[in-house]
């Protein structure tokens, strides 16, 4: 009889007590005018690659150094791309000199000794006209060959040809440069200067920085392998701020909002509350996760709900089990940037 009396009762109390624990640890559970969610530390990261192809030559941070914006963590071989950039150099600085000496004109001395041959142009031609003049007047008195005559009349047209000739060289050289000559040597040059600043870049890409603040969480590859801008270096984890990746029910979402304030803590430092705010609810519905959720519970459709997290001690790691508290009685507010300065 008393075996009878205690099954009744020790199911009773297992049923009361599998309520308490749902109630408890339900995700929107309700303590005392707080929401309570359960959920996972986790973080954002980086995938840090060069911006060019070559063999790496150094790597000089390890998994686990903490990096600042800026800091300088790996370099490539530069060698190819040195010489190709002293080559564009030489090209802009050739091309240079091209353009000072159009936009300088002709040399004076240069003018000069087209005026000179000129002048001597000039006089031979008075000479062969000269003589040309004679030796027709003899030829129509019979006293020479016509073919004499016909001589010194070529001579005297040559003398012509060649005084103009040299009449348009100087006009040309007292001018300078075609305006379309200055400008076509002006596009080259920009062209240059455009390969040139290309060139340049490719050898600053050599070398890597970090685009952020971060830990080395993995590196990838190691000195002397090759590498191209779709293979990462290094894995970066942004661990300032992190989150909390909870579960909200449907039945409870129309109680939070973006900028709400809420408490976290962990199992790793249970006598620590960390200070967060709402950053996101998703605008879908989900089937709750298996790892956060019993079996009977993972048929429950549930809005995904991330807590962020100042974490400038870096004592909140990846995966790391938590729980956020979420006061209902809060005054409703907004934050318009995060208290951890992430823009």
């Amino acid at each position: 009889m008393k075996k009878k009396k205690i099954l009744p009762a020790a199911l009773l109390l297992i049923i009361i007590g599998g309520a308490l624990l749902y109630h408890y640890w339900a995700p929107g559970a309700r303590h005392d005018g707080a929401l309570k969610l359960y959920g996972n530390i986790d973080i954002r990261e980086v995938l840090l690659a060069f911006h060019a192809t070559g063999r790496i030559q150094h790597l000089l941070v390890q998994e686990g150094d903490h990096v600042k914006a800026g800091q300088l963590v790996a370099e490539l071989d530069p060698v190819r791309y040195e010489a190709a950039a002293e080559q564009a150099r030489a090209q802009v600085a050739s091309q240079q000199q091209v353009l000072a000496r159009m936009l300088a004109g002709t040399r004076p001395e240069k003018i000069a000794e087209n005026r000179a041959r000129l002048e001597a142009a000039q006089a031979k031609l008075r000479d062969a006209e000269q003589t040309n003049r004679r030796m027709q007047i003899l030829v129509h008195k019979d006293l020479i060959a016509q073919q004499e005559a016909d001589t010194t009349e070529a001579a005297f047209k040559s003398a012509r040809g060649n005084r103009d000739a040299l009449q348009q060289s100087l006009n040309l050289a007292i001018k300078g440069p075609r305006e379309e000559d200055i400008a076509a040597a002006r596009a080259r040059l920009k062209a240059y200067e455009a390969a040139r600043a290309l060139a340049e870049s490719e050898l600053s890409d050599t070398k890597l920085y970090s685009t952020t603040d971060a830990v080395v969480r993995n590196r990838v590859l190691e000195e002397g392998d090759m590498t191209s801008p779709q293979t990462p270096v290094y894995t970066l984890a942004l661990t300032n701020p992190v989150w909390v990746r909870a579960y909200i029910p449907e039945t409870d979402l129309g109680k939070i909002y973006p900028g709400m304030k809420a408490e976290v803590g962990t199992d790793s430092f249970p006598d620590k509350i960390y200070q967060g705010w709402i950053g996101f609810i998703s605008p879908t519905a989900e089937f709750t996760p298996k790892e956060v959720e019993t079996p009977e519970l993972r048929t429950r459709l549930v809005y995904q709900v991330r807590v962020y997290i100042c974490n400038p001690n870096n004592e909140l790691r990846l995966g790391m089990p938590a729980t956020v508290s979420i006061s209902l009685t809060q005054p409703r507010h907004s934050l318009n940037a995060s208290p951890c300065g992430e823009k």
